[in-house]
């Protein structure tokens, strides 16, 4: 992740009491948002996970979310930003939240909290229409794209020959890859899934690509961002009550199906996106969780 410039919260944020739902429970009061009743969102344009209409939050994250703030009493309030500014917005506690396929990192989390896994995210890789690509090694020597600040960056990076470019959205990658200026893009797959629906003069694909080996990781270990990734929402280190509570809901999400049913809703499929791999518990144990900890998933 890029270094993330972080701004002093604006005195007295949210603190009017102008925007405070009436009859805040005290329940929901307890969880110590910024302001009482209400939950500050940062997020950006990035559907299908999270767009904004009026004043709601749309998308597979947006729905969970909205899912989690109506069983705790609380009321949404997006904010757009970029993806530097979601995490810096939580960084310096100028929002609550954000959320939009955040990947757990080791060195985010050392600057906020992440909630347990919303959902699971496979290594998908935007191509060329007759381009196949399988593995580490077939991207050696070739333009690859992504995100700026997102966590394919490092990996990216790492691969013997291959270019790096960096842009501020996903337009930008899709773009490129359309006018052939990059051969592959790494980005979140529902993003590349709708990306094939809406602009179908880019003729491009969707690929998996299969893990790096456990070996390759080792040697190099910024290629374990090319294996599958736990999201997580994203919170300020003091916020550990409404950590806790929103990951309790998300929990009970994979219990009752809900989680399954949004996932299919936008064109996932639910065996890839809500059963972790193995790594996803031995990654938190004992950094951001208990050493007993046990990732969420549906029955396998």
């Amino acid at each position: 992740m890029s270094a993330i410039l972080l701004i002093p919260a604006v005195a007295g944020c949210g603190s009017d009491g102008d925007d405070e739902p009436k009859n805040v429970s005290a329940k929901t009061a307890a969880l110590g948002t910024i302001t009482p009743g209400v939950i500050k969102v940062a997020v950006q344009p990035y559907a299908p996970y999270t767009s904004v209409q009026g004043d709601r939050i749309v998308g597979l994250d947006g729905d969970i979310l909205a899912y989690a703030a109506k069983k705790l009493g609380l009321e949404v309030k997006p904010q757009v930003t970029d993806f530097a500014g979601m995490l810096a917005g939580v960084q310096s506690r100028r929002v609550d939240i954000t959320i939009g396929g955040v990947a757990w990192s080791a060195d985010r989390q050392k600057q906020g909290l992440f909630t347990d896994p919303p959902y699971y995210s496979p290594p998908a890789m935007a191509v060329r229409s007759g381009k196949t690509y399988k593995t580490v090694d077939d991207l050696k020597g070739l333009q690859l794209g992504t995100v700026e600040g997102y966590v394919w960056v490092k990996s990216i990076q790492a691969v013997p020959g291959a270019e790096l470019h960096a842009y501020p959205d996903a337009n930008g990658v899709f773009d490129d890859l359309g006018a052939g200026r990059v051969d592959v893009g790494f980005l979140d797959p529902l993003i590349i899934i709708a990306a094939q629906k809406e602009r179908p003069e880019l003729k491009i694909d969707t690929q998996y690509m299969t893990p790096p080996t456990a070996a390759q990781v080792k040697a190099k270990p910024a290629y374990e961002y090319f294996q599958p990734y736990q999201t997580g929402f994203y919170l300020p280190k003091k916020a550990t009550k409404l950590e806790k509570a929103i990951s309790a809901q998300i929990d009970a999400m994979y219990e009752n199906g809900e989680l399954e049913k949004l996932v299919k809703k936008y064109g996932g499929d639910p065996e890839q996106f809500l059963k972790p791999s193995a790594d996803v518990a031995t990654a938190r144990r004992g950094v951001d969780r208990p050493q007993d900890w046990t990732p969420p998933s549906i029955a396998q």
